[in-house]
């Protein structure tokens, strides 16, 4: 237990430097190869979108499109091993950073980090605010039917209304960020990777 099959991590090219800038151990990159490699069925080397949407918890998440889309940034349509593990370190747990370096450059993990992921979420045109319509397309994908139209409008309306500090009526990363200043996002944007 414990030991990494050498035959996998042979294939890992630039492992040195993937673990480097992810901060995930020789483990859990082996084993996040083994992930990718069981989801690229062709063996092409890379994922496609549909690759993504074979997933199970992603096809049932409310947000699952969302989420796959993060992992093409820039319209590209194929993820390779490296972006795939670095998108997912967003999600690996915050170390101490009271004792980090500040000359140190940001970790891919870091909390500003992980609410860019979070932001781009909402902001589907990547124009650098969350909508009124982008906001309420969400909750409306979250929320369903539990809750009527004029209540998400009046949610949408009040959470625009508290976020928007210059008053153009959408909610900037900055005010995203500073909206959510006092939430936890070591604890809601962690995955727990095994070792």
């Amino acid at each position: 237990m414990g030991t990494v099959c050498s035959s996998q991590i042979s294939k890992i090219t630039n492992l040195d430097e993937i673990i480097a800038e992810t901060g995930f151990s020789k483990g859990h990159v082996s084993r996040l190869y083994d992930r990718f490699a069981s989801l690229d069925k062709d063996e092409k080397g890379f994922l496609s979108k549909s690759d993504f949407q074979n997933i199970g918890g992603l096809a049932v998440n409310p947000l699952g499109e969302r989420i796959i889309n993060a992992f093409f940034p820039d319209g590209n349509e194929a993820v390779d091993f490296r972006t795939f593990v670095r998108i997912l370190a967003i999600f690996r747990p915050i170390e101490n950073e009271k004792n980090k370096d500040p000359s140190a450059p940001e970790s891919v993990n870091s909390r500003s980090n992980k609410l860019k992921f979070a932001f781009q979420l909402y902001d589907q045109d990547n124009d650098g605010k969350i909508t009124k319509k982008e906001l309420l397309q969400v909750l409306r994908m979250m929320v369903g039917v539990q809750v009527t139209e004029e209540q998400l409008e009046n949610i949408t309306e009040r959470t625009i209304q508290e976020a928007d500090l210059d008053g153009d009526n959408a909610i900037s990363f900055k005010e995203y960020a500073m909206s959510l200043e006092k939430v936890n996002i070591e604890h809601k944007m962690s995955i727990r990777f095994l070792k």
